[in-house]
């Protein structure tokens, strides 16, 4: 019985989130990124929530599969995985800008910690995860 409280307060607490982010600098003047496709992806809709969050800061977005287009001075990579507990939901996800030399300009992580244990919110929509994580990221690009 003395262990109960620790122990509920232990499992409560897992259901928190995790948001990193090093912010794509304004002084960029980023117009438009590229988006490399990953098929692995399956969490629904992501890589359009990604492309409306872009497009919301009034930056441009064209997708591609394989060899990059030109002219692109920004690439963006993405995962994002998803667990099941009743229902598939978002788990993790990320974002990596890279410029035309390959160097790391932008980057958000999203991370429910410990799968979100009891948390209710863990099963929200993937856009409404991102959206502030994509926010922080352009933060300082026109919002529209």
């Amino acid at each position: 019985m003395k262990y109960l409280i620790p122990t509920l307060s232990v499992i409560l607490s897992t259901g928190c989130t995790s948001v990193q982010v090093k912010q794509l600098e304004p002084s960029l003047n980023v117009t438009k990124i590229c988006i490399e496709e990953n098929e692995k992806v399956i969490v629904p809709q992501f890589l359009n929530i990604v492309r409306s969050g872009l497009s919301r800061h009034g930056i441009e977005s064209e997708v591609y599969q394989q060899n990059t287009p030109s002219p692109c001075d920004i690439n963006l990579t993405y995962t994002a995985t998803q667990k099941w507990d009743f229902v598939l939901f978002m788990t993790d996800a990320e974002l990596w800008l890279k410029n035309k030399s390959g160097q790391q300009v932008g980057y958000a992580q999203y991370h429910l910690i410990g799968g979100g244990g009891f948390d209710f919110s863990k099963w929200a929509s993937p856009e409404s995860k991102m959206n502030p994580v994509i926010d922080k990221l352009l933060l300082g690009y026109q919002s529209k």
